[in-house]
């Protein structure tokens, strides 16, 4: 059992890993916002009825937000803390999609992201579930690469 695996609080069941500035950051148990946009502007050309022109202008990025299992580890509070207290601190990461033999089959490479958002657990103590810790992170580019 890797070092990894053994700080993972779900135990090491995930299929995706997460890397900030080359290190892996720990398993996670949901990422969203891989998502980007293309804006466009529409113009109207004299005389052509039929259709309205779609200029592309530039991409939109969705943040990227990032779940796991609370751990003894204080790194994404305090990345985020930095950011509060106006120091921003940029990072480029990885997701990394993992195939069920392990090796890697894809990832999303993010550029410049920093944190701006970071939500605690919800504590019930009827629930038996486990506290989850969120981080929203902004960026400035996403890139699919896919290993053959």
């Amino acid at each position: 059992m890797s070092a990894l695996t053994q700080q993972d609080p779900i135990g090491g069941v995930f299929r995706f890993w997460v890397e900030l500035d080359g290190m892996l950051a720990g398993g996670f148990t949901e990422v969203s916002g891989l998502q980007t946009e293309l804006e466009f502007e529409e113009y109207r050309e004299g005389g052509v009825n039929g259709y309205v022109h779609r200029l592309p202008k530039a991409s939109k990025f969705s943040p990227i937000v990032l779940k796991r299992g609370m751990t003894s580890s204080s790194e994404l509070w305090d990345w985020y803390a930095q950011a509060m207290a106006g120091t921003i601190v940029r990072k480029s990461g990885a997701i990394i999609l993992q195939h069920f033999s392990g090796d890697e089959l894809c990832r999303w490479n993010f550029f410049e992201a920093y944190p701006v958002k970071w939500s605690g657990p919800e504590l019930n103590a009827a629930s038996s579930g486990v506290a989850i810790e969120t981080v929203e992170l902004v960026h400035n580019g996403l890139k699919t690469i896919f290993k053959t």
